[in-house]
């Protein structure tokens, strides 16, 4: 009977492979905490775990002789991450997790013990995937992999009544062999467990409280629950309830829309147990798709946006965007899709992927900061909203003509001022008062090479150039008007800005 009730006999006699092929995952993964005694026989099993406290996760080699030969004396990649068991909370993961790490900045969800883990190479982590790591392994090997769990199950539960019931999670493996360009991105298998995590102590205190209750219940009673395993093991999971479960829970949520019919396909390509955001990842042998992409903690290379989009207070050119950061209520789906992505907005792509214009602006800030948490939901509404940021310092400038000082002279000479030059000033618009700031936006709004600009002098009393500093920059008058005109270095290389 105890062999019956092993967890990793379960969910298979509907998928039961065909022909005379015996279903055999290629790995195992066990990890070295006890499970409860009070889950019924056929459920599946939970374990409890400490806050902060490292467990061992076994990396075990299950293939049989000749099995996946194309791994052999070659490493594979794991990804191990926490997640939501409750597909409740797997619909809005990503805003879950924001709000984590909104209360809880510069921690992690997940952690790789390093000292103590074993026979684990090039360990990874994003920065913005707080409940991953990544790392490759040889099977070969002896492999164990100790991680630790920062967030508590009750950090995600909604106080009722003044008591709290804290949520499951799962920790999931996913793990992928070599292509032919060298990236991991094959998927060979992936295994999960359910988990409760307490904070220090609380799990032992709650296997003993689990353990009591069942010593109090009658044999017949017991024979109904399964008994505490030392380990647990990982199982795999299948797809098919998940998937049909989401579709049916996002049409009875949205019934004035239709989903589109390929909704199902996409979750298949979320993976086993819960998205990733932005990410979709599949773990279906049959549509292989890139895994994840991590990056080394020791060698962080982030993709950094173009300043001139990316922060309200870098405008460029100095002149405002316009109507191109926008959002009208005229924009179509596809319209909205396309200022979501360019407002770094990719996240809620696939969430808003049903929204027009119209839609997207009747949200309130409150609507926005429940749907995207606290931070990309304020982030978001001031998009929408347009809220432009107010420069420290305006200044309006104009290039004088090539023939102004010839005009002059000839003023100066015959009296006839009927051949005037016309004087077009630029705005340029600072939000830094430092010098580097009216150089750069100089060169912008004249299409001037920055690298050929050596010094910007501003013309002071007897026509002497006096070098603009920080210090002269923030003393200018708000709104000041200069003419500049340009002169060559004396070494010859490029030349000097003169504002007058």
């Amino acid at each position: 009977s105890d062999v019956l009730a092993l967890p990793i006999f379960k969910q298979e006699d509907s998928s039961l492979p065909q022909e005379n092929e015996t279903k055999h995952p290629p790995f195992q993964y066990v990890m070295c905490a006890a499970t409860s005694p009070a889950v019924k026989l056929y459920d599946e099993t939970l374990t409890y775990l400490n806050q902060g406290q490292s467990y061992e996760i076994r990396m075990l080699d299950n293939r049989k002789a000749g099995d996946i030969p194309e791994i052999n004396g070659k490493l594979v990649k794991s990804i191990i991450r926490v997640v939501f068991h409750d597909r409740r909370l797997q619909y809005t993961e990503h805003q879950q997790l924001e709000g984590w790490k909104w209360n809880r900045p510069g921690d992690r969800l997940l952690d790789l013990d390093i000292p103590m883990s074993v026979g684990v190479i090039d360990i990874k982590t994003n920065p913005s995937q707080l409940n991953a790591v990544e790392f490759l392994w040889d099977p070969t090997k002896c492999t164990s992999a100790f991680i630790q769990v920062h967030c508590i199950s009750t950090e995600f539960t909604p106080r009722k009544h003044g008591g709290e019931k804290g949520v499951p999670f799962r920790i999931q493996v996913d793990t992928f062999k070599q292509t032919e360009n060298g990236e991991y991105t094959d998927h060979l298998h992936s295994a999960s467990c359910q988990i409760k995590v307490f904070k220090p102590k609380g799990a032992d205190r709650k296997q003993k409280t689990d353990r009591e209750k069942m010593e109090k219940r009658t044999a017949h009673e017991k024979e109904k629950y399964q008994p505490s395993y030392d380990t647990t093991v990982l199982t795999e999971m299948r797809l098919e309830p998940i998937i049909e479960d989401a579709v049916e829970h996002e049409q009875k949520k949205s019934s004035k829309r239709t989903l589109p019919a390929d909704y199902g396909d996409s979750l298949a390509k979320r993976g086993s147990c819960s998205p990733w955001p932005d990410t979709p990842t599949t773990f279906v042998n049959n549509s292989p798709t890139p895994a994840p992409t991590f990056t080394s903690a020791q060698h962080n290379t982030y993709s950094v946006p173009d300043s001139n989009s990316s922060s309200p207070n870098h405008q460029g050119d100095g002149t405002s965007q316009g109507c191109g950061d926008q959002l009208h209520p005229s924009a179509t789906i596809q319209e909205t899709q396309q200022w979501l992505l360019k407002h770094r907005f990719s996240t809620y792509t696939r969430l808003f992927s049903n929204f027009s214009g119209a839609d997207l602006l009747k949200l309130t800030r409150e609507d926005l900061v429940q749907i995207c948490g606290p931070a990309d939901g304020i982030r978001l509404y001031n998009a929408l909203k347009s809220r432009s940021v107010r420069p420290r310092l305006t200044i309006y400038v104009c290039q004088e003509p090539l023939r102004s000082i010839q005009l002059e002279r000839q003023e100066a000479g015959n009296g006839d001022s009927s051949n005037g030059a016309i004087y077009v000033y630029h705005a340029i618009y600072l939000e830094e008062m430092a010098a580097s700031e009216v150089t750069r936006k100089l060169a912008l709004a004249f299409n001037i090479p920055l690298h050929q600009i050596n010094q910007v002098y501003r013309q002071g009393p007897t026509g002497i150039h006096i070098l603009v500093s920080d210090q002269m920059v923030q003393n200018f008058q708000d709104e000041s008007c200069f003419l500049f005109t340009t002169i060559k270095a004396e070494n010859g290389e490029g030349f000097h800005i003169i504002l007058k």
